[in-house]
């Protein structure tokens, strides 16, 4: 038996969120948006992450929605500052406050679990060694953003991956946005981006955009729309959507996990922070 269902790696976040030029102070990154909803579909999980120590009660959040937590001191804590405009929340405008450092093996607990899935927030916390060493513990989920998503000093700007297709050869689900997705293989059209994809290894491949969800298991695609009433919660939506899929996808069916995922999403869109709700509320929308 694993000790959990699911091990996330990823610096912890304090990011800024500025709606029509009113600041917030809130946590965040892939950790902390994800492992809640895997907590919250009912899966256990593990986080590991580095921040720096005087944040370090931020992550009681956590703790008190029974995640598991293993944290290492950091000289700083990530964190983004999201600027938006309340009648436009889809676009935003990033950035880079602070930056959390980098992830060695001793800091991974050997921890037996089901999947391991890396969600940095920039590039720069895990490199290559460390993402082989852990495809060998259990089956890895990677998102993308955190190995082509660089800090500049007035912003976020991708970069090629220069071990791309040997680390994605490790991968079995990836997660891009259409935004990476195009970057990274010059293909506009989800469907000939996920083809190229697969190509370098990862057999499930997760895509968000802002009208929802697709996802390519290499022979099938399947889509479910993102349908909320608002995005006042926009920020962590793609860390939600993976994260559910992954949660989902533990016991059931790609086709299944992806409407779970979109169902998620739209929900957590509706309210800031990680989504609270729980798994028979999704699963009554669902039949409804």
């Amino acid at each position: 038996m694993p000790d959990v269902d699911i091990l996330m790696i990823g610096n912890f976040a304090k990011d800024k969120l500025i709606v029509d030029g009113v600041e917030a102070i809130a946590s965040g990154g892939g950790v902390y948006y994800g492992s809640v909803v895997v907590k919250r579909l009912g899966r256990s999980v593990a986080v590991v992450t580095r921040l720096h120590a005087d944040d370090f009660h931020r992550l009681q959040e956590l703790r008190e929605e029974g995640v598991e937590v293993y944290a290492t001191p950091a000289d700083g804590t990530s964190g983004i500052a999201n600027y938006y405009r309340s009648d436009d929340m889809e676009r935003r405008i990033c950035k880079p406050i602070g930056f959390g450092g980098q992830y060695v093996l001793d800091q991974i607990p050997d921890l037996a679990c089901r999947v391991i899935m890396l969600s940095p927030l920039f590039a720069g916390e895990i490199d290559l060694p460390l993402l082989h060493a852990l495809a060998h513990r259990a089956p890895l989920g990677l998102d993308i953003q955190g190995f082509i998503r660089v800090p500049v000093e007035e912003g976020l700007e991708f970069r090629p991956w220069d071990a791309l297709e040997e680390g994605l050869r490790d991968i079995t689900y990836l997660k891009v946005d259409r935004a990476e997705a195009e970057f990274l293989t010059g293909c506009a059209e989800l469907g000939a981006a996920a083809e190229a994809l697969h190509r370098m290894g990862p057999r499930e491949i997760v895509m968000t955009e802002s009208s929802g969800v697709t996802v390519s298991t290499g022979d099938q695609i399947f889509t479910a729309p993102f349908t909320p009433r608002s995005l006042i919660g926009r920020t962590g939506r793609g860390d939600t959507c993976f994260s559910t899929y992954i949660a989902m996808r533990l016991t059931q069916e790609p086709a299944v996990a992806c409407r779970w995922a979109g169902m998620v999403t739209s929900l957590k869109q509706e309210v800031p922070g990680p989504w609270k709700g729980n798994r028979d509320e999704v699963a009554r929308l669902l039949t409804a």
